[in-house]
């Protein structure tokens, strides 16, 4: 009876069973796949920002920035061959008038543009959005990293742009160009970063370092602004690479971390203060890297040390690779001297290295700049140990040559530059008297072996 009665309350619990299960996962299919992928199922997924319903819009932007933007007419007297913009007076001077952009950064009226814009200016006009003239004053400039320093004549407020930090823009972020293109007032172009870091010419003085985008430029547009989507300052336009002379698809920007250092040293100190790092070398590759069994293909390689400078005393020796400067990586050259433009002697800077393919951080104190550019050339007194070990009594010390005519005869970083037409250079100050008018019939150089090597020019 017992086994019988065991066996009716099985079977009673089997058919039970057997119809919750019916109802539950048969009957009712859908609900049954919801809890069961809400159990078992680990789903990952990134914040969704709802954009779908709009797409990027640049009206914001473009109201902030386009009155802050100004037209900038540069007179100035010359007797170049003529062009458009030339016109003779009464005397038959030649007076030259050349057209770009500028950014109003203050609302006193303080302006940034290029120095290629008002370049032996004698008259500077300012004409705003709203179709308003003004004269402006030159308060300083800086050729190498072309920013000038205007200030609008007046007491008036005038809108302007904020500036945001360059260093933290993105290739592929999109970006607007603001300027004066064909005399075209407040014209309006969209693109994206392209690139940063960009040297347009590896053999001149300059150290670019330039953000490269394809909103459209062309010429007028020197000088005005590159904003982000918030308005805000991330460059200042200054050139394109075209074989016509218009634009082709890439333009170049200033970034906007050197253009306020430079605005910030011109209305503090008259000029711009240079912080050295105090080191001179090249940016590696492939080919540099196998050579000196380096693990990476990017980042600067450190030839030299330069005695008394910031680097030598924090402990940086030759063969170590920069790879970083205050956590931002160094890829190449210009990443190197882009960052060290935006930033003063004695500011103090985390390097990051790679010595004997082990990463260290080093903090090092950049001294004020002391080189001088020199026909192309980055030029520095020597040391008398220096001189010592050549068993040379003057001279001077080649930093970096970018002079390509100098460069193809040889003449590297290292070598020493002794004679100029037969008169000895026992300092960078004598370079000064030697101007682009004088006629240079020869040099001597020494290599850092101690070999002389004499350039006649005819």
């Amino acid at each position: 009876m017992k086994k019988l009665l065991s066996t009716f309350l099985i079977s009673a619990f089997g058919a039970v069973t057997a119809l919750v299960i019916y109802n539950f996962y048969i009957d009712h299919p859908s609900e049954s796949k919801e809890i069961i992928e809400d159990k078992m199922v680990n789903i990952s997924y990134s914040p969704y920002n709802n954009t779908s319903s709009k797409t990027i819009d640049f009206v914001d932007a473009a109201e902030k920035t386009i009155h802050s933007v100004v037209h900038v007419k540069n007179t100035s007297i010359s007797r170049s061959s003529s062009s458009i913009w030339d016109y003779f007076n009464n005397e038959g001077e030649r007076k030259r008038v050349g057209m770009g952009s500028g950014v109003i950064v203050s609302q006193d009226g303080y302006i940034i543009t290029n120095y290629h814009v008002i370049e032996n200016a004698t008259t500077i006009e300012i004409t705003t959005n709203e179709n308003k003239t003004y004269e402006a004053e030159l308060l300083g400039g800086d050729e190498v990293s072309d920013i000038a320093v205007l200030k609008i004549i007046g007491k008036e407020s005038f809108p302007y742009i904020r500036f945001a930090d360059s260093n933290q823009t993105k290739i592929g972020e999109w970006v607007l160009a603001v300027g004066n293109p064909f005399n075209l007032t407040s014209t309006v172009t969209a693109g994206i970063i392209s690139a940063k870091s960009r040297d347009l010419n590896d053999y001149d003085s300059k150290n670019q370092s330039f953000i490269q985008t394809d909103a459209a430029v062309n010429s007028g547009n020197s000088g005005g602004a590159l904003v982000n989507t918030d308005g805000d300052l991330i460059g200042i336009n200054t050139a394109i690479t075209s074989g016509t002379g218009s634009f082709v698809g890439y333009s170049f920007a200033v970034p906007s971390n050197i253009a306020r250092k430079v605005f910030e040293d011109i209305i503090e100190y008259g000029n711009v203060q240079k912080g050295l790092l105090g080191v001179t070398g090249f940016g590696l590759n492939s080919s540099s890297a196998d050579e000196f069994n380096i693990d990476i293909t990017e980042g600067f390689y450190v030839n030299e040390v330069q005695s008394n400078m910031g680097a030598k005393k924090a402990g940086i020796k030759k063969g170590d690779v920069i790879i970083s400067l205050d956590n931002i990586k160094i890829g190449k050259f210009a990443d190197l001297s882009g960052y060290l433009s935006s930033k003063r002697p004695g500011d103090q800077i985390s390097v990051g290295l790679l010595r004997n393919n082990e990463k260290i951080n080093l903090n090092v104190i950049l001294e004020k700049n002391t080189n001088v550019s020199f026909l192309g050339m980055q030029i520095n007194n020597t040391t008398q140990e220096e001189l010592d070990n050549l068993d040379l009594t003057h001279g001077v010390k080649i930093l970096n040559n970018r002079n390509g005519s100098l460069y193809r005869m040889g003449i590297r970083e290292g070598y020493i530059l002794s004679e100029i037409n037969s008169s000895p250079i026992k300092n960078t100050d004598d370079l000064k008297s030697i101007t682009s008018n004088t006629k240079i019939n020869q040099m001597i150089f020494y290599t850092p072996d101690g070999e002389k090597e004499r350039l006649i020019f005819e």
